[in-house]
């Protein structure tokens, strides 16, 4: 496994990319700059979902952090495979099975050998530290949130008839083109027995993210993946530091500044290739016009 650094680019065009519970569900924003922000753990789900649905039944492509999961009981089946019975909230004395009992989640389940997992709950199988990490999204321009009042016409009960519609409220942004940093560390790859197949599957999760994540405040069409760049280290210490790759990504608006961008085409991607430094292999795995 060699070392990778990434840049996803994604847009919205009248969606909420990624509601703040904390704030009545209006997509989130830095309140300093006024961009948009989309967590880090918000696009980490879309990855899972994707997985989950297109290799959940083949083995070792089980998803951990999936709706409904029982914590416990999952880890119950990690000590079930090594012949031993938990103790509450310890590991195994002996250090040969711990690591077992780690390897045996790592190998059985995407999500913790790709982004790894605290599993020490009551039933203890141990920490694992991810070799994939991603950065929070953040909107290259700031954005303006629209509310929208919606109604329903259906009630619960049927003493209510004779009342007024209820009535709600949405919140979208009307355009908003996003940017997120990604690694992938080849030294916890090892650790984790994060593979190439695995690599692979994590491109085509972050190019089909949006593909299958339609709801009612991200309509069909609303979200896109339009880019996906990856720049690939020779070597697994890198030939470079991360910021001095992103750097040479720079986006810029072809509009007038003045008014409000609304498309993809508003801006211009340019990547100085010819300041890639040796031993660096930029690879564009998504465009999507």
């Amino acid at each position: 496994m060699k070392r990778y650094d990434f840049i996803f680019l994604f847009d919205v065009h009248d969606a909420n990319p990624n509601g703040d519970p904390d704030a009545g569900n209006l997509p989130r924003v830095d309140p300093e700059t006024g961009h948009g922000l989309v967590t880090d753990v918000c696009m980490k789900r879309k990855i899972r979902n994707y997985v989950a649905m297109t290799r959940g039944e083949e083995i070792g492509h089980e998803i951990y952090f999936r709706d409904g999961a029982v914590l416990n009981e999952t880890h119950e089946r990690g000590y079930q495979h090594i012949g031993e019975k938990s103790v509450s909230k310890k590991l195994p004395k002996d250090k040969a099975k711990a690591r077992a009992l780690t390897d045996f989640m790592c190998k059985n389940f995407y999500d913790i050998r790709t982004f790894g997992a605290v599993m020490s709950t009551e039933v203890n199988c141990g920490q694992v530290r991810g070799p994939v990490q991603l950065s929070f999204a953040r909107s290259v321009d700031p954005i303006i949130i629209n509310e929208h009042a919606i109604t329903r016409s259906s009630v619960t009960n049927k003493k209510d008839l004779e009342k007024e519609r209820t009535i709600g409220r949405k919140f979208t942004v009307p355009y908003a083109l996003y940017s997120g940093h990604g690694f992938v560390n080849p030294f916890l790859a090892k650790q984790t027995s994060f593979g190439e197949d695995d690599l692979n599957t994590l491109w085509e999760s972050l190019e089909n993210a949006f593909q299958f994540d339609q709801s009612a405040a991200r309509p069909a069409g609303s979200m896109a993946m339009r880019k996906l760049i990856v720049f690939e280290h020779k070597s697994e210490l890198g030939e470079a530091p991360s910021h001095r790759l992103f750097d040479l990504v720079k986006i810029r608006r072809t509009t007038d500044e003045d008014s409000p961008p609304r498309s993809f085409g508003d801006y211009q991607i340019k990547i100085a290739a010819e300041e890639i430094p040796d031993g660096v292999t930029l690879i564009e795995k998504c465009v999507w016009k």
